[in-house]
């Protein structure tokens, strides 16, 4: 079987087998662009590789000798030449891009001998020590594991001894010197001496590209964004054309458009006299690409005209790699370029208006949880104008946040482990860090510019980022930073505004983020294509409002007990809860139903005739209560009782499992006062609100059902209730009454249930947690173990678990449509933002979602998305069956 494909047998649609990095130099090879010559292995030797205990197959070996033989005639070089020595770069290239996530080696090729081959070939002494001293450092951290901070000290302590500013006042002598010592840290490591053979490095380095897909930071990576841990990665083998080669060299990376705001302008960065690695690892700040252009202005023209014909032909805006050798332009790389949220909607309403791609191809391309990256909080201009800032650099991703600094990944994880809100500051970033930076609310770095690592991992996790901050000075062994003369120790308050790349001492007060015009496009275009509606969980006016501003179609939760936590009210429902008799009860039921008649006419009259589902009281009366002494002798006085008779109340409630006990429509059979207050509240509203010109038709949900006769003896006494109620007013009123899924044998009974209840709702949390016996709140101490041994391939509260709670779903929807064709069902709690989540909700026949507001414009996205791919399957399926 063919392992290894040129990039002239390759295209952009092998990328399963090539990775996306293979297939993307194939297909710039096919249009004619100048691509060093080279060739992939593909994906398929990665999994041999994997299975045969992590060794290169005797095919593997051979088939990499004759590709060389057939790249050495391709460039007319050799291997292990003095005369002409070959050398090649490796990278890895999975099919879905994992940028500065896995390993790269330059220069591969050179030896003792060779680069002083390569010395006298280029007449440039400095140049051959240098790619050498490159090789040295990449090649003993990627093969052998040996830290990457043991090479930069040399490097840091030698330029520090000398005077030097940069990595360019090295002179040959220098890197010479640096070269041996680089040796010496080999034999130091127990890793014996440097291999010279170019073929032995070469396997060493396929084999360490295909390990590298497991390492942790990979693993990290590909869990975050939901990549497949089973498609391996390919290894592109390329031959070297050298940016560090003299004063008109460089090297660069350029997107067609501006990644963070989306305008359509080229955007990128270029080093003089530099290879790639130095961009993209942030470890020399580069400049603009006016400096490339001013240097070598032909090449320049012509990197525009390619640059253009890329994004034309990929329609998406592209992020380029490319090399300046003498003067003459070669590109390394080319593929969908990472953005911000705002960007990459920008991006895609631009494109549509451009007549570049259609509109459902601009819906499948944002991914709805990137959409939510929209929403995050900004700093008030007045809060911004009323601090002086300590320093700025560069605004690498968008955002705005407070924390507390920390210097490494493992402080960050810990101190967000004690409930700390985060900031990473670091010198620059690597793919260690990996675990700190998605833990941390804002990620800073003294180096790097905005496309080194930390700006392209902040930009793609959706997190505040700042780059390049000059008047940073980091001690990572004393965990402090200097900010122009000001030291700031771990653990002190900084806030970062990702959108001007500014600094300030303290932490500041951030506002919602700003309503963005491309997204409002983007969502109308969404709502047309979607199928499920998406309704918000909103117990408040300004969550309602919220919502209906992000395009809600109404409320599908009110939780009527999230309206008594507040300080006035919680009183009230405390008098009401150590109340011993029915007649005690009336005096704070009264009270209560008052408050929530004007609760309920707020959120209908924002509604304006849009559906509002109010779920009546859920949780257990104990959780109303206090329970620790000094909270009881406060409460006691308060209520004006004795300390002794509300501690005898509390212990009475008290239930050794709360969530299985006395709570939901279980309250409401053994104090259904409290359930009549609640509807007589909802209609005393609804009936004031219609008398206003406003129709409402209330939607009234009963929690936690589980039988029939449950169902059918609350229905009865609520309809006398509101019967009652309308009868008073002479007016009558379309009401509905239904039910909340949380329970497994909900759903084995629904087709029952159904006989009964005007609607379903899934409550998806306690679902759950009732058909795994998981405790939500106490998960935390297993799951993350269950996660990383594969025995839950995700977490069940963020993620449906179609094999069980899906099936019963499914189970209970079945039953309910048999009984009642056009029974309204719909999810509300969280999952229903799961946009994996909410394609199988389309599958099964689900009619609407419920989710928090900000939530709303994902859910809507997702809604789209799962309604067109399902569109797309069908026209598939028929068109196969003809």
């Amino acid at each position: 079987m063919q392992q290894i494909y040129f990039f002239n047998e390759g295209r952009r649609d092998m990328r399963a087998l090539l990775g996306g990095k293979g297939a993307n130099l194939a297909e710039m090879t096919h249009l004619g662009l100048p691509v060093p010559q080279g060739f992939t292995i593909s994906t398929v030797a990665c999994h041999d590789y994997e299975k045969n205990q992590n060794q290169l197959s005797d095919e593997l070996r051979a088939e990499i000798a004759q590709a060389l033989t057939r790249l050495e005639a391709l460039t007319d070089k050799k291997f292990d030449s003095m005369q002409t020595p070959l050398l090649v770069s490796v990278r890895s290239g999975a099919a879905i891009s994992m940028p500065g996530m896995m390993d790269t080696i330059l220069n591969l090729g050179l030896n003792d001998q060779t680069v002083l081959g390569l010395a006298e070939q280029t007449h440039n002494e400095r140049f051959a020590w240098d790619c050498y001293r490159r090789l040295l450092q990449m090649f003993g951290n990627v093969v052998y594991g040996m830290p990457e901070q043991t090479f930069e000290s040399v490097l840091t302590s030698y330029k520090r001894r000398n005077g030097y500013h940069n990595d360019l006042d090295l002179t040959a002598g220098d890197l010479k010197a640096i070269a041996a010592r680089f040796q010496d840290l080999y034999l130091e490591s127990g890793h014996g001496t440097f291999p010279q053979s170019p073929q032995e490095q070469l396997e060493l380095a396929v084999a360490a590209v295909f390990t590298s897909w497991q390492n942790p930071r990979a693993q990290v990576y590909r869990e975050l964004h939901h990549i497949d841990n089973t498609i391996g990665t390919a290894v592109n083998v390329q031959a070297m054309v050298f940016g560090n080669s003299g004063a008109d060299s460089g090297t660069g990376v350029a997107f067609t458009r501006d990644p963070v705001t989306g305008e359509k302008k080229i955007f990128g960065e270029f080093l003089q006299n530099a290879q790639g690695e130095d961009v993209v690892s942030g470890v020399r700040t580069p400049q603009g690409l006016p400096a490339m252009e001013k240097m070598a202005p032909q090449a320049y023209q012509q990197f525009l005209i390619a640059v253009a014909k890329l994004e034309k032909h990929y329609r998406d805006m592209q992020d380029v790699e490319f090399t300046l050798e003498h003067g003459k332009l070669y590109f390394l790389q080319t593929r969908n370029g990472k953005r911000t949220a705002k960007a990459a909607v920008k991006i895609a309403v631009d494109q549509v208006n451009e007549g570049l791609i259609e509109r459902n191809a601009a819906l499948l391309r944002i991914d709805p949880e990137q959409v939510s990256n929209l929403l995050h909080p900004e700093f008030a201009a007045a809060t911004l104008a009323a601090h002086t800032p300590l320093t700025k650099g560069l605004p690498a991703s968008p955002g705005a946040a407070s924390g507390k600094i920390y210097f490494t990944a493992s402080s960050a994880k810990a101190a967000h482990e004690a409930g700390e809100q985060v900031i990473l500051v670091r010198q620059d970033t690597s793919p260690e860090d990996i675990e700190g930076m998605v833990v941390s609310e804002a990620i800073v770095t003294s180096r790097g510019g905005m496309t080194s690592h930390a700006a392209v991992v902040a930009r793609g996790m959706g997190k505040c980022g700042v780059v390049g901050c000059e008047n940073l000075v980091v001690d990572q062994e004393k965990q402090q930073v200097t900010i122009n003369g000001k030291v700031f120790p771990a653990g002190s308050e900084l806030s970062v505004d990702g959108a001007s790349g500014q600094l300030y001492q303290g932490h500041l007060e951030a506002t919602q983020a700003t309503q963005d015009q491309n997204l409002q496009i983007l969502l109308s275009w969404a709502q047309e294509a979607g199928q499920l509606d998406v309704y918000a969980n909103a117990d408040t006016p300004n969550d309602f409002v919220q919502a209906l501003n992000f395009g809600a179609k109404g409320i599908g939760l009110t939780r009527t007990e999230h309206m008594f936590f507040k300080t006035d009210r919680l009183l009230k429902m405390r008098r009401l809860i150590i109340a011993g008799t029915a007649l005690d009860r009336v005096e704070p039921l009264a009270e209560l139903q008052e408050l929530q008649t004007e609760d309920f006419y707020q959120l209908y009259r924002l509604a304006q005739g849009k559906t509002v589902t109010i779920r009546l009281l859920d949780p257990p009366l104990h959780e109303f209560l206090p329970h620790d002494a000094k909270e009881m002798a406060r409460v006691a006085a308060a209520l004006d009782m004795p300390v002794a008779a509300l501690a005898k109340r509390v212990a009475v409630l008290h239930e050794a499992n709360p969530m299985l006990g006395h709570r939901g429509c279980r309250l409401a059979v053994t104090y259904p006062d409290i359930y009549e207050m609640q509807v007589t509240a909802i209609i005393h509203a609804a009936l004031r609100l219609k008398k206003e010109g406003v129709p409402v038709k209330p939607h009234i949900m009963l929690p936690l059902i589980d039988t029939l006769p449950e169902l059918q003896w609350l229905k009865a006494r609520l309809v006398a209730k509101i019967n009652d109620l309308l009868a008073a007013a002479h007016t009558p009123l379309h009401y509905q009454i239904g039910i909340m899924i949380e329970m497994p044998r909900a759903c084995l009974i629904a087709d029952q249930l159904a006989q009964a209840a005007d609607f379903f709702s899934f409550g998806t949390n306690d679902l759950t947690q009732l058909t795994f016996g998981y405790s939500r709140d106490d998960i935390g101490s297993f799951l993350p173990t269950y996660l990383d041994q594969g025995i839950l391939k995700a977490d069940p509260f963020k993620t449906l678990d179609v094999e069980g709670v899906g099936k019963l779903m499914k189970m209970a929807v079945d039953k309910g449509r048999y009984e009642r064709r056009s029974l309204p069902i719909g999810v509300c709690g969280e999952l229903g933002g799961d946009p994996a989540s909410i394609r199988y909700f389309a599958e099964i026949g689900i009619d609407y979602v419920s989710v928090s507001p900000f939530r709303v414009p994902s859910a809507i996205l997702a809604s789209a998305q799962s309604a067109l791919q399902r569109n797309y399957q069908a026209s598939k399926v028929a068109v196969q069956a003809h």
